[in-house]
């Protein structure tokens, strides 16, 4: 069967799908950094090496994992409460992912940086810099560069060991005091 085949073809999409599943399924489990390639390969069924093959790094198949949890629709932005609520307990239960250590420190793979970065910008920056545009405040850009920023930090620091009552507070406990600390800049909170 010749890789152009339809038969081929259908095989290629059904092992990338099953890459995609299961990597979803692990991240959400094990949380990102405690994720092989090689565990996901074997839950998916296939070579490990097609994750370089169908998505280029274990980054860029995170990013893919992330649009297919979320398709097109665009997220809430993360001054409202469910929305932080979301990204918080995502944080928690994958940990330092690549989406927020792109925040605070550039990536070793230029595709995984610029994808991540996109993704960034896209699930976290873009709606809150449309938020404030909306609300004419000035410079919404750098509003929304700067609480992306903080909220990526602080998310980051609870698997530091760095702030022991950050990092012994339940996720519900941080959500509520970064609500609070953000309610300067318009946070929603209910």
């Amino acid at each position: 069967m010749s890789a152009g085949t339809p038969a081929a073809r259908r095989s290629s999409a059904r092992s990338r799908e099953e890459l995609l599943r299961a990597a979803t399924e692990l991240f959400s489990e094990r949380g990102y950094d405690r994720t092989t390639i090689r565990e996901i390969g074997d839950r998916a069924g296939v070579d490990p090496a097609l994750i370089a093959r169908y998505f280029g790094s274990k980054p860029l198949l995170y990013v893919e994992v992330l649009k297919a949890e979320h398709g097109d629709t665009p997220p809430d932005d993360l001054l409202t409460a469910p929305r932080l609520r979301e990204v918080a307990a995502r944080a928690e239960r994958r940990g330092p992912v690549p989406l927020l250590r792109v925040a605070v420190q550039p990536l070793s793979d230029p595709a995984a940086q610029d994808a991540t970065r996109a993704a960034l910008r896209a699930r976290l920056v873009e709606p809150l810099r449309a938020r404030f545009a909306r609300e004419g405040r000035d410079r919404p850009g750098l509003r929304a560069d700067v609480l992306v920023a903080a909220v990526a930090g602080v998310l980051l620091a609870r698997h530091s060991g760095a702030f022991e009552d950050l990092a012994d507070a339940e996720v519900d406990e941080v959500v509520d005091v970064l609500l609070e600390t953000l309610d300067g800049a318009g946070a929603d909170r209910a």
